[in-house]
């Protein structure tokens, strides 16, 4: 979920007089509350509905997909992101018949994502999952707050590595071959107090300025990056067709990192002027998004090879000034989408605080819980200083779950009054089990490398180099 302030509106109070049951109340609908519109007058059209899954999905995942593309080999790499993203723009329909469904069986208004897989566990046929509705709830929640906090996290490791390459800090100590000398953890440091100022603006109609900006700025910086790595592709034969088996779980956490913008369809849908239109807003805006993704990682991956790291920015050249603005101006998108994807952790997880507490402590307790909130995404950023790795952890352990596990099993939960066709029911399985091994693999792995890391491909090159030419 990247930038999406104008979808992040209050509507001037519709639905904020519906309903107003315990259900209704649960944490999880605030946030969902300011993107509903239902059938009014200021719904989105179907051009603003496909502008916003583009800017949901292309945002910092796109730039690893180069390195994705490299853990699993030049052609295999491809050929399982266009797996993987049609996969996704399947479960993204699941979602959003089983939330149509339960709409109208319930007579309910237009459901989110934590409401769909509560109604579905609610109203089973199963008892089992009608005790563990309360449980689905918040366990969707959990993963959405981890989720959006771990692209914070992300966030923090992006700008520090780029603004390290832009604004190196020379030391009296520097060694000279080692231009970036200042450890990446002080840059990040220096950004904290900014971002804690950043999420004090709770009212996101504010940014809306600052959010358009920053979907031009990254926009012309993918322009710009294409622009450059299409100059020249490389030799083909000098790279994998396909990679090592342990290799392929940091393909999977890196992918599905880029591809989790689940978290939006429901929204988008229930906002739509002609909701029944949305399945072909959706088909064509990530049929845009998949071939955008698999081009962008498949040239970035011929151009520079194994040297590719976390982020495509970083393996461009300092010595053009384009270059580097493009590291400024994507860097700006990244700092501004920080907010946006604050927004719903906080949504989630200070309301329930503030009802505990007297109305004149509400507000301070909010600001100090956001500034804790910062503080954790930034000591799980120092604690894991690359962004390829809280990329693939952040994708491995909370994204699969909401984009690959959760749907197809509230599918077959929503539909278990009624036979199922066996062809849906080995699908749906098959889905689940893929995104649940990919899960463990790609935390597994990924924990791994935090634990023990490998020297990068150039470190073992030079190293090579030194030992063939030593005496």
């Amino acid at each position: 979920m990247e930038v999406m302030t104008p979808l992040i509106e209050n509507p001037g109070g519709v639905g904020q007089e519906e309903e107003n049951s315990e259900e209704d109340q649960d944490p999880e609908l605030l946030p969902v509350r300011h993107y509903e519109l239902g059938n009014s007058h200021q719904g989105i059209t179907f051009t603003q509905a496909l502008i916003h899954l583009l800017k949901g999905n292309i945002g910092t995942g796109l730039l690893g997909l180069p390195l994705a593309v490299r853990n699993a080999g030049v052609i295999v790499g491809p050929l399982c992101l266009v797996l993987m993203g049609v996969v996704c723009v399947h479960c993204m329909h699941i979602l959003v018949n089983c939330s149509h469904h339960l709409c109208e069986r319930l007579k309910r208004p237009p459901l989110g994502y934590s409401d769909t897989v509560a109604f579905s566990m609610e109203h089973s046929s199963y008892q089992c999952f009608r005790k563990s509705a309360r449980f689905g709830r918040h366990l969707v929640n959990f993963f959405l707050v981890l989720t959006q906090l771990g692209f914070c996290s992300a966030y923090f490791v992006f700008l520090a590595e780029n603004i390290k390459q832009v604004a190196p800090v020379p030391l009296p100590t520097m060694v000279p071959s080692e231009p970036w000398a200042l450890d990446l953890r002080l840059y990040m440091l220096f950004f904290l107090p900014f971002l804690i100022l950043l999420v004090f603006m709770k009212d996101l109609k504010n940014m809306a300025v600052l959010s358009l900006l920053a979907n031009v700025c990254m926009a012309v910086s993918v322009i710009i990056i294409f622009q450059y790595i299409t100059t020249d592709f490389g030799d083909l034969h000098r790279l994998p067709l396909t990679s090592p088996l342990g290799k392929f779980p940091f393909f999977f956490g890196t992918a599905i990192f880029a591809f989790e913008g689940i978290g939006v369809v429901l929204p988008l849908e229930n906002q739509m002027k002609e909701p029944k239109r949305f399945p072909t807003a959706l088909n064509i805006g990530m049929g845009i998004t998949i071939v955008l993704y698999v081009v962008l990682a498949t040239l970035g991956y011929l151009h520079f090879g194994d040297d590719i790291k976390g982020s495509i920015t970083l393996n461009l050249p300092h010595n053009a000034w384009t270059n580097q603005m493009v590291k400024i101006l994507y860097s700006f998108g990244v700092f501004v989408s920080f907010a946006i994807q604050f927004f719903v952790p906080a949504e989630i997880m200070i309301p329930p605080v503030q009802a505990r507490l007297r109305k004149s402590w509400r507000a301070p307790c909010e600001m100090i819980l956001r500034g804790l909130l910062v503080c954790l995404t930034f000591s799980f950023a120092v604690l894991i200083p690359r962004l390829d790795l809280v990329i693939s952890l952040v994708g491995a352990v909370s994204s699969s779950a909401l984009a690959l596990v959760f749907p197809p099993l509230v599918e077959l939960i929503t539909f278990s009054d009624r036979p199922l066709k066996p062809a849906m029911l080995v699908k749906d399985l098959v889905i689940a089990v893929v995104g649940f091994i990919g899960f463990l693999a790609g935390t597994y792995v990924t924990l791994a490398e935090i634990v023990s890391p490998e020297e990068p491909p150039e470190v073992i090159r030079e190293a090579a180099q030194n030992l063939t030419v030593a005496p």
